[in-house]
């Protein structure tokens, strides 16, 4: 038996950060806005003639073989997709990943992969974990990995697809599908990768226990970013180009006050070119420190923020906005 899953990474366009548990809880009406991205992760599973469960990830070069036991669980070679292995029971198989996205690039890549390994493995094993279980699932595997909180954010555009926020109360977090038209939001949208990966050193653990120690400057920073997402929500469904550029202008300035390592001098050059091309406004995806930038510039302004970003050295992403979730087949 042979399967194959794949998911969409996204852009987020709004609210990030503040989806990490407990920071909502502080923030009554929280929200994240994120739209799903056709650049896929991609899970293959193969079964083997012995019991053992081979790891593979083409994008790093990285693989190992290893018993179905705890060392499985334990390893450090591909630390996620062990775990994942071990914690669906496999054996016998080989686990082969791969990534459309750049390494680093700050539009939730390792969540898209989680989720299409989880959505292999759900179906190698026959365990038939519904939606909200598999996303479940992938979220306390990754923290298990990554050793803190996630984010809430990043699985439910890989798991669904779409244009969505994802609303973060006490005792919920729901995700919304958003009437916008995706030809007329992506026709407005260029996404580049920086050339740089992100900063380890921005570090949302940090932000969160500046938070949660009680830094009024971040308090701030997460109040501002809320009421900017609800901003750009209502000017998405009404389909109010300018305001919603006008919100990713904001909701990135308010983004760069949470760190000193958010942004860089090559991030500040590439945005200046951007909005000097037409853009009206651009951020960094996902923490910030490199990775991806996205801008928004009205249509007859694209070819001309493309021709700028890949002047300063930035690589243009083709994309589309993703209406398909997690696939598996």
């Amino acid at each position: 038996m042979r399967i194959t899953a794949s998911a969409p990474t996204r852009i987020d366009l709004a609210g990030g950060t503040i989806d990490i548990w407990p920071l909502y809880l502080f923030h009554p009406g929280a929200q994240t806005l994120n739209a799903a991205i056709s650049l896929r992760a991609h899970a293959r599973l193969e079964p083997r003639a012995d019991d053992r469960v081979g790891l593979v990830s083409e994008d790093t070069g990285r693989e190992v073989t290893l018993p179905a036991t705890e060392s499985l669980r334990d390893d450090e070679t591909l630390p996620l997709l062990g775990r994942l292995a071990h914690h669906f029971g496999a054996r016998g198989l080989n686990l082969i990943t791969r990534c459309e996205s750049p390494a680093g690039a700050g539009i939730a890549g390792s969540s898209a992969l989680n989720i299409a390994v989880c959505g292999a493995l759900n179906a190698w094993s026959g365990w038939g974990l519904d939606a909200e279980h598999l996303l479940q699932t992938a979220q306390d595997i990754e923290a298990q990995v990554i050793r803190v909180p996630t984010g809430l954010q990043d699985y439910r555009p890989a798991l669904y697809g779409g244009i969505a926020a994802v609303e973060l109360s006490p005792g919920a977090v729901t995700r919304v599908p958003l009437t916008v038209d995706a030809r007329e939001l992506q026709a407005r949208l260029v996404l580049c990768y920086t050339g740089e990966p992100r900063n380890s050193g921005t570090n949302n653990w940090e932000i969160t226990k500046r938070h949660i120690d009680g830094d009024r400057h971040i308090h701030d920073c997460f109040e501002r970013i809320r009421d900017t997402a609800a901003d750009m929500r209502e000017a998405l469904t009404a389909g109010r180009w300018d305001d919603v550029s006008a919100c990713l202008g904001r909701e990135w300035e308010n983004r760069k006050r949470l760190a000193p390592g958010v942004t860089t001098p090559a991030i500040d050059d590439l945005i200046a070119r951007a909005v000097a091309a037409g853009a009206g406004a651009a951020k960094v995806c996902g923490a910030g420190g490199g990775g991806c930038l996205v801008a928004m510039a009205a249509p007859d302004r694209i070819a001309a923020v493309q021709q700028a970003l890949a002047d300063g050295g930035a690589r243009l992403l083709d994309f589309t906005i993703e209406t398909q979730g997690l696939i598996v087949g």
